[in-house]
């Protein structure tokens, strides 16, 4: 999910990954779970949190990076000075499930660092339940709400094969089938790293 422009820090020596851009197939995969021999987790945690950062983001799914595996991570911290509760903000998800919607639904305005460019409002119910291991692979069962569940859904549907534009109407994907073309070509700009 993409945020705010945030001043970027390059004078650290990091692996930033390229955002793999729609139109390719990565992003309409279902991802597959890990465990904890996944090849060097933690640095990839790291890089992906990194990666998060240097394109201004407040999630983001590995699929965004080209790794079909059932991770992402959140940072609301940009939201912490209207939302205190979210100034510190950050964590990782492995393998989640969400199991349960709440009825209530609002609308917000999201965009993707894979749909640079595209901002749309989007239904989402304003609750979720979710089961996920965290970091450490340690089991955790909770509830989410406000803006942590709308990003939590956000990069779940990543994991799932969906981007925030499948829950458009028809009419509203159609209306944007033009800018959504453009970046299946590579007719776009952005202020980070990408690869298609």
């Amino acid at each position: 999910m993409r945020r705010a422009g945030r001043e970027k820090n390059y004078n650290l020596l990091i692996m930033i990954y390229p955002i793999v851009i729609y139109g390719s197939q990565v992003l309409r995969n279902r991802s597959v779970d890990i465990d904890s021999s996944y090849p060097d987790f933690k640095k990839l945690v790291e890089d992906m949190f990194l990666t998060l950062e240097e394109a201004s983001g407040v999630g983001l799914a590995a699929p965004q990076i080209g790794k079909n595996i059932r991770l992402f991570v959140v940072d609301c911290t940009p939201w912490g000075d209207e939302n205190p509760e979210l100034a510190e903000y950050r964590r990782v998800f492995v393998n989640p499930e969400i199991y349960e919607h709440s009825e209530e639904t609002s609308l917000f305005e999201e965009g993707c660092l894979s749909l640079p460019g595209i901002h749309e409002n989007v239904r989402r119910p304003v609750r979720v339940k979710m089961r996920y291991l965290d970091e450490n692979f340690e089991p955790h069962d909770e509830e989410f709400d406000g803006l942590p569940a709308r990003v939590i859904q956000h990069e779940y549907d990543h994991l799932e094969g969906e981007v925030f534009t499948d829950h458009l109407s028809p009419l509203r994907r159609n209306l944007l089938r033009g800018k959504i073309m453009n970046l299946v070509k590579g007719r776009f700009s952005c202020g980070y790293k990408v690869k298609r």
